[in-house]
């Protein structure tokens, strides 16, 4: 197979050519000016069917021009349920780079496994279109500072799925706390994640599906042996390609956390837990606690992947700690106390999910959707550009590091950098396979 490298500076070639054609046409031309946008959507197992039902609720701004996925089955489906909700019959692929090739494609959502996150990014980004991907934005640190350096090179729209910040509930709600109006000044986020997951098993190498693209699956990471546990979910809990639980459900949380305090990068980092409950191929913890300090402010995670045990009766959520009292936060809306614990007010912003794994239709994912599309075709504002949500993705990736180290970790607070440990600066980045490694 072609490597990454070769196919995609070819195709930098052809979006460059492209580029300096549309730049001859009035502006009344240009795709997106005044016409639907046109998206490919990459990775269609589970969060696909957001981005799917967003896009039709988006449906007067944008269309579905291409779907991509490597197993031909979830590309199937996926393509059937898009023609259906979308009213035409998108192109198919199993390659994704076929679609960056056309110019048609305007714009790509990503809702692939994570380590695909990154150098499939970049890669729209070389091609010239817009990039809308899900939560991590990157598997580790160095892929998250490249994204948000590519952004700047390319100058294209880049959002990432934390959908909250579009959510008006969560907006009304983080302007009151920042200017002291329901629990005078903040200093502690609290946030939590319960689950009841089965154990993912000890895998067999099987022969590959001859429905999947093994190799174009791997892509970045280096080569093994197909296993029957792996795909299309369990990838989550294996470190070569996934980033645990603290990525996969805590990024939610975590920066709504950061956004309400208003902080970035923390001053030290602690994380402690294990895989207690199952004996298989998992490679993450399934309980883990957290903890970022910014010397006078702090934000905690708690992680109970096994253990469906509820705070505040609710599966996952937030608490914000004040001089004046506190607030729980959900998607629902939020419920305040005085310092005695006294509930002082619960106003309801929206419906309370009963589901910890937020892979289906929301209110909140079709707002982030529209203000994309705006921020492409109008030049609104993203309410999470990747520079932003690169900082929540990367303390969480360091939580995991200090976990592997099992010491506490000091930053940078400029950058995130770990200070004076060489053997968690190796957890900064990851080896790739020949030929396949993101560039920009």
């Amino acid at each position: 197979m072609i490597s990454r490298r070769t196919f995609l500076d070819g195709l930098a070639a052809t979006a460059a050519t492209a580029a300096v054609a549309t730049s001859a046409k009035s502006y009344a031309q240009i795709v997106g000016a005044n016409d639907r946008l046109n998206f490919a959507v990459i990775g269609l197992n589970s969060r696909a069917y957001a981005h799917l039902a967003s896009l039709k609720a988006n449906i007067k701004n944008a269309r579905i021009s291409h779907v991509c996925d490597v197993d031909k089955v979830i590309l199937n489906r996926f393509a059937g349920r898009a023609t259906t909700a979308m009213g035409e019959a998108p192109k198919t692929d199993q390659d994704f780079r076929n679609a960056l090739a056309s110019r048609d494609v305007d714009a790509i959502t990503i809702a692939t496994p994570d380590h695909w996150h990154t150098p499939m990014a970049i890669d729209g980004l070389r091609a010239g279109k817009h990039v809308y991907v899900e939560k991590p934005c990157s598997h580790n640190p160095a892929e998250g500072a490249l994204l948000v350096e590519a952004q700047k090179k390319y100058g294209k729209k880049v959002q990432m799925g934390t959908q909250r910040r579009s959510s008006p509930h969560y907006i009304d709600m983080v302007k009151k706390i920042q200017d002291g109006s329901l629990i005078g000044e903040a200093y502690h986020g609290k946030a939590w994640y319960s689950n009841s997951r089965k154990s993912m098993g000890i895998g067999k190498v099987i022969p590959v599906p001859a429905t999947l693209d093994w190799d174009l699956w791997q892509g970045p990471v280096p080569r093994s042996e197909y296993k029957d546990n792996i795909h299309p979910y369990n990838w989550h809990w294996l470190r070569r390609y996934g980033t645990g639980e603290a990525l996969n459900n805590g990024t939610h949380e975590v920066d709504v956390c950061r956004w309400i305090l208003g902080v970035e990068y923390p001053k030290r980092i602690t994380a402690a837990g294990g895989r207690y409950n199952y004996k298989d191929d998992w490679q993450f913890y399934d309980t883990l606690n957290t903890s970022f300090d910014y010397g006078d402010k702090l934000i905690s995670w708690d992680c109970n992947s096994c253990s469906g045990i509820r705070q505040y009766g609710r599966d996952r959520g937030v608490v914000i700690e004040g001089t004046k009292g506190s607030i729980v936060v959900d998607e629902g809306g939020y419920v305040t106390f005085d310092l005695h614990g006294k509930q002082t007010a619960d106003v309801r912003g929206g419906k309370v999910s009963d589901s910890t794994d937020l892979t289906g239709a929301d209110n909140m994912t079709d707002l982030h959707f529209a203000n994309f599309i705006a921020a492409v075709q109008h030049g609104e504002k993203l309410n999470q550009p990747i520079a932003s949500g690169n900082v929540s993705v990367t303390i969480l990736q360091l939580s995991n590091v200090a976990w592997f180290v099992e010491r506490e970790l000091k930053l940078d607070t400029a950058n995130g950098h770990i200070l004076n440990d060489a053997e968690a600066m190796k957890y900064w980045g990851r080896t790739y396979e020949k030929g396949w490694a993101p560039h920009i």
